[in-house]
């Protein structure tokens, strides 16, 4: 058993073949905790489990559905585990749209978030402020591709420069989910269960959805139901899906290189 496992079983009190690990948890080691009393939790690693724990409770205010946090111990976090068949129907994509919009519709006064955060190695530079262009071309952009080889700095520190003549000035500071893709979906029943891993932050709505559609191919159920875009979305989206990429990129090697070559030649750098 890994040292985490034994914190958690010393931590639950109870005996190692309790645990499980469950699918996932490429950044973090995440647990199945099956209790005596036949409940199951979830537990999870990592740094910022205070953050992680203080972005799914302010989800939850929002009115979506999250697990719920049941404790935060010593780099421990003990959240309720919600069962997933992980069946994507049109109802449940429906859900998803709804639930993205009404996050969405929650809006703040500044880009950013009160601390930073990371995604595993990948530093979440959240200093918050009231230049949209600024904050995705340095705090995203340039900061995800700082420590990769100079080829791909020039080209991403080039768009950056031109990023006040390609997105809007200031768009609403909409409450993002930050790391929006199906595996952080949870489904069950031709329904949305929950939405799960945070990295939540203020900042231009079509950020999730770039990411949503980067990694899976929404239904017309989905856009049907979060609603109309803006104009200009399509010429937006290349810029917004180059973070993930490139935080791909540099979590899991160079087999997401193409993913990141294709975007910027998308935007012309």
């Amino acid at each position: 058993m890994s040292l985490f496992g034994q914190r958690v079983a010393a931590l639950a009190g109870v005996p190692a073949e309790r645990l499980e690990r469950l699918a996932g948890g490429d950044l973090s080691e995440v647990l199945l905790l099956r209790r005596p009393d036949g409940r199951c939790t979830v537990a999870k690693g990592g740094p910022a489990i205070a953050t992680e724990a203080a972005m799914l409770r302010a989800l939850a205010r929002v009115g979506v559905p999250v697990p719920m946090v049941e404790g935060e111990h010593e780099g421990v976090l003990l959240l309720e585990h919600i069962p997933n068949d992980n069946v994507f129907s049109p109802h449940a994509w429906a859900d998803i749209g709804a639930a993205v919009r009404r996050l969405h519709q929650r809006t703040g006064e500044r880009y950013g978030w009160p601390v930073d955060y990371r995604l595993g190695t990948v530093e979440l530079d959240n200093r918050q402020g009231n230049d949209w262009a600024l904050f995705w071309g340095e705090q995203r952009l340039v900061s995800a591709v700082r420590v990769l080889d100079r080829p791909w700095r020039v080209r991403v520190e080039r768009l950056a420069a031109k990023l006040p003549a390609l997105l809007p000035a200031a768009p609403e500071p909409a409450f993002l989910h930050g790391d929006l893709w199906s595996g952080n979906i949870l489904v069950r029943e031709g329904r949305l269960a929950a939405l799960i891993d945070p990295a939540c932050y203020g900042g231009h709505k079509e950020v999730d959805l770039a990411m949503l559609a980067l990694f899976d191919a929404p239904p017309p159920a989905f856009w049907d139901s979060y609603g109309p875009l803006e104009p200009g979305w399509e010429e937006r989206r290349p810029i917004y899906q180059l973070f993930p990429a490139l935080v791909h990129l540099r979590l899991f090697g160079s087999g997401y290189a193409p993913m990141v070559e294709r975007l910027l030649a998308a935007v012309g750098v």
